[in-house]
């Protein structure tokens, strides 16, 4: 099968892209979603994934390279944890096309290999059950539920806990254990403008 997404750092050349393609999905993102509407907040959304402790990642469509979602890496921290906290969204007209699916598949995989992380959480809202559907085909579990979790959108909201481990990773989406390094054995470097694909 032809691959249906390719994944490449977030860049500033990507804001007037990512500002349209949010204000088209507003319907769709909310109540879950708030990504950047202005050059004002994508400028301090792009300063935030700037820092050490963050990564993040357009997900592009192969042969055209318009972007169809996107995933962070938020919160890592090092030494003995190893962990990140992942958020993502799809952007109209491409949600329920695949390309969220593979891409995050992809983040997973750079995640577990250079990255270095042992483990990936996924906080989601009661009810959100594209997010869900999302996280629990890539093998994420259920690991609990926390209240007045996250303040969004105005209030603190409850939030279901949703985890994966380098070693529950599915062997269709790449090495267990982390071990491989399946985005630098084929050239493609984080920082680089080039975008790796699914094969």
């Amino acid at each position: 099968m032809a691959p249906r997404a390719a994944i490449r750092r977030v860049e500033r050349r990507d804001g007037a892209e990512l500002i349209r393609r949010a204000r088209d999905s507003v319907e769709l993102h909310r109540p879950w979603l708030f990504p950047p509407l202005t050059e004002e907040a994508f400028e301090s959304h792009l300063a935030l994934l700037e820092r050490p402790d963050r990564a993040g990642f357009v997900v592009c469509v192969p042969g055209t390279g318009a972007i169809a979602g996107f995933v962070n890496i938020n919160n890592i921290v090092r030494h003995g944890f190893q962990c990140g906290a992942v958020g993502y969204g799809a952007y109209r007209p491409y949600a329920g096309q695949g390309h969220m699916s593979d891409g995050f598949g992809l983040v997973l995989r750079y995640a577990f290999g250079p990255l270095g992380l042992h483990r990936l959480e996924a906080n989601i809202q009661p009810g959100n059950e594209a997010s869900v559907g999302l996280v629990r085909r890539h093998g994420f579990r259920l690991e609990g539920f926390s209240p007045d979790f996250l303040f969004i959108d105005g209030a603190w909201r409850d939030h279901q806990r949703w985890a994966i481990t380098a070693e529950m990773l599915p062997a269709a989406d790449g090495p267990a254990g982390g071990t491989g390094r399946p985005e630098s054995d084929r050239g493609w470097h984080p920082e680089s403008h080039q975008a790796f694909g699914a094969s």
